[in-house]
C-alpha cells in the first residue's frame, strides 16, 4: 500500500559498479579519496557541493566541539547496551544516537529554525532588538524552555559557544544570524529575569547560517559528532568496563514504593 502521494523514483546520491562507485557524479575513488576530508565529503554528500573553505572550517569546529561531553545520558545508554551485549557494537552506538533530542544534545535544528523565523520577521520591518525580545517573550509566556539557552553546567558562559563567536568575528564571517543570538541573549535574560548562558547549539546553528550552510546539514552535525564520541566510549568500556556498575548505582539510588506509590498519590498527574 502507496501512503502518501508518489515521489520520483531517483536518487542522486550514489551508485555503484563492478569497478567504480560515484558520489553526486564524481567518481570516489579516483577523484575523492586521498583529496578530501570527511568534513568536506559530508557536505558534499550531504548538499551536493563542496563546501567553502570557511564552511569546511567551521563545519569542522562544530563537530569538534560536541563530539564528547562526559557520562552524559547518551553515554551511559551507548555504554550499558555494550556491556549487555559486546559483539553489537552497531546496536551500542544506535541506542545513545536515539538520545540525541530536545532536551540532549539535538537543539541546533530547532535553534537555527528559531533564528531564520525571527529573522524573516526583521526581514519585513520588526527591529533586531524588537524581534529578540518577542521571540523570549512569547517562549517565557507559554513556559517552553527557549532552544539554545540555559545549560546545567557551564555557567555563565559556555566556552564552546564563546570560541565559535570568537573565531567567527576573527575570521570575517559572523553576520546576521551571530548578531541575533547575540541580541536574543539579553532578551532572555530579561523574560527570564535572570541570565541564561547561551549553550553551543545556539552557537552552531547561527555561525552555520551566516555561512549559508543548510539545515540538513545543521541539524545533522549532533548526530555525526557524537557518533565519533560514543565510539570513543565503546573503546574505552571494552578496556575498563563501567557499564554495568552505572546501572547498579543508577539503581541503587532509585528508592522503591511499592503500592500507593508515586503514581497513586492524590493529584497526581495535574500541571505543577
Amino acid at each position: 500500500m502507496l501512503i502518501g502521494k508518489r515521489g520520483a523514483a531517483t536518487t542522486a546520491l550514489s551508485t555503484a559498479e563492478a569497478d567504480r562507485i560515484e558520489i553526486r557524479g564524481r567518481d570516489l575513488a579516483a577523484d575523492l579519496m586521498g583529496s578530501t576530508s570527511f568534513t568536506a565529503f559530508f557536505f558534499f554528500l550531504t548538499t551536493g557541493r563542496m563546501p567553502t573553505e570557511a564552511q569546511r572550517f567551521f563545519l569542522d569546529l562544530a563537530l569538534i566541539a560536541i563530539a564528547e561531553h562526559g557520562l552524559t545520558p547518551t553515554v551511559q545508554a551507548a555504554r550499558m547496551t555494550y556491556a549487555a551485549d559486546p559483539d553489537a557494537l552497531q546496536g551500542a552506538v544506535a541506542a545513545g544516537i536515539l538520545g540525541c533530542g530536545t532536551v540532549v544534545l539535538g537543539t541546533a535544528g530547532l535553534c537555527g529554525r528559531l533564528l531564520a523565523d525571527a529573522l524573516k520577521q526583521v526581514d519585513q520591518g520588526v527591529a533586531p532588538d524588537a524581534a529578540a525580545e518577542e521571540v523570549a517573550a512569547a517562549y517565557r509566556k507559554d513556559r517552553r524552555a527557549i532552544p539554545g539557552y540555559g545549560h546545567p553546567i557551564h555557567k555563565p558562559l559556555d566556552p564552546r559557544a564563546e570560541r565559535i563567536f570568537a573565531l567567527a568575528v576573527e575570521r570575517g564571517v559572523a553576520g546576521r544570524h551571530i548578531d541575533f543570538a547575540r541580541r536574543l541573549t539579553g532578551a532572555v535574560a530579561r523574560a527570564w529575569g535572570k541570565p541564561l548562558p547561551m549553550n553551543v547549539s545556539m552557537a552552531i546553528a547561527a555561525a552555520m547560517l551566516d555561512l549559508d550552510v543548510p539545515d540538513a546539514v545543521i541539524s545533522g552535525i549532533p548526530i555525526l559528532a557524537r557518533t565519533a564520541g560514543l565510539i570513543a566510549h565503546l573503546a574505552e568500556e571494552a578496556q575498563t568496563p563501567i557499564g554495568f556498575l552505572m546501572a547498579s548505582e543508577g539503581e541503587a539510588a532509585i528508592r522503591y514504593v511499592g503500592a500507593g506509590g508515586a503514581n497513586e498519590v492524590s493529584g497526581a498527574g495535574s500541571a505543577p
